[in-house]
């Protein structure tokens, strides 16, 4: 098998189970709501049972038998203090019914996340609008840490402003224009942008996510736009995704990777 028909063959793989990913049971799809606590001082959050409080470093939640929720996949009922879930959605401490409710905390404040299987926008999904793979938008990359990283503020998808953490930049050269993103770095060493380009907001959802592998020794890694994902709010409205920072709007038009999502067609 060719170069070219492995890489063909990966894309295939990869949009399918991206596809397979966002559509699952918990997936971003089925993301209903993101309610912070400092919304509902009365520690009633809407939708969901039980009275949830702030203490500090630790989320209260008081329950009675007829709220019906779970703790760890247990009736649960009287006091929980709770921190932070950090694994995948379906392994959330709660639940309420097929539901599960993720705690999260952000720049010192408590929200939690409902998940539901049924919701509307899992079931009306089709798919995800993505170009087939052009080898023109895979190149090169050098990744050049900072000294020390940064924290910039952007706007978020809620229209609330929080810090994005910058590890480095990331150099290529595209259709024989330099290029350079600000990127995150993550725990695998793997870097993460938030980037625009000339076709978001046209024919591309506003902003798009990349996820080049951790560089080499040397700074290198690839650069491949053909697998640009969309930002988890393109599936779901509750997502507080940043915007891109500054310098990560790029002229360039890059008509690849995920576009936007299917439209439904109506026979």
């Amino acid at each position: 098998m060719s170069t070219t028909e492995d890489a063909l063959r990966d894309f295939k793989e990869w949009h399918e189970l991206r596809t397979a990913t966002v559509s699952a049971p918990y997936g971003p799809l089925a993301l209903t709501g993101t309610h912070w606590l400092a919304d509902h001082p009365d520690g009633t959050l809407p939708g969901l049972p039980g009275h949830w409080s702030d203490d500090g470093d630790e989320l209260v939640l008081r329950a009675a038998a007829d709220d019906r929720l779970t703790l760890d996949g247990q009736p649960f009922t009287g006091t929980a203090r709770l921190t932070p879930d950090p694994g995948p959605v379906a392994a959330a401490r709660l639940g309420l019914g097929e539901r599960r409710l993720v705690v999260l905390r952000r720049e010192g404040l408590w929200a939690v996340r409902d998940f539901d299987p049924d919701a509307d926008a899992r079931r009306a999904f089709t798919g995800i609008e993505v170009t087939d793979h052009d080898p023109c938008f895979a190149v090169e990359g050098r990744f050049t840490p900072y000294e020390r990283d940064r924290t910039v503020r952007v706007g978020n998808a809620d229209g609330v402003r929080r810090g994005l953490g910058l590890g480095g930049e990331l150099a290529f050269t595209l259709a024989g224009q330099e290029q350079t993103l600000q990127v995150s770095v993550e725990g695998d060493g793997s870097l993460w942008a938030v980037f625009a380009d000339g076709t978001s907001g046209v024919s591309s959802y506003r902003f798009r996510f990349l996820r080049p592998a951790a560089p080499d020794e040397q700074g290198r890694t690839r650069v491949d736009f053909n697998r640009a994902l969309l930002p988890p709010c393109a599936f779901a409205d509750h997502f507080i995704c940043p915007f891109p920072p500054p310098g990560n709007t790029l002229a360039a038009e890059i008509p690849a990777g995920e576009r936007n999502l299917s439209r439904r067609r109506h026979v």
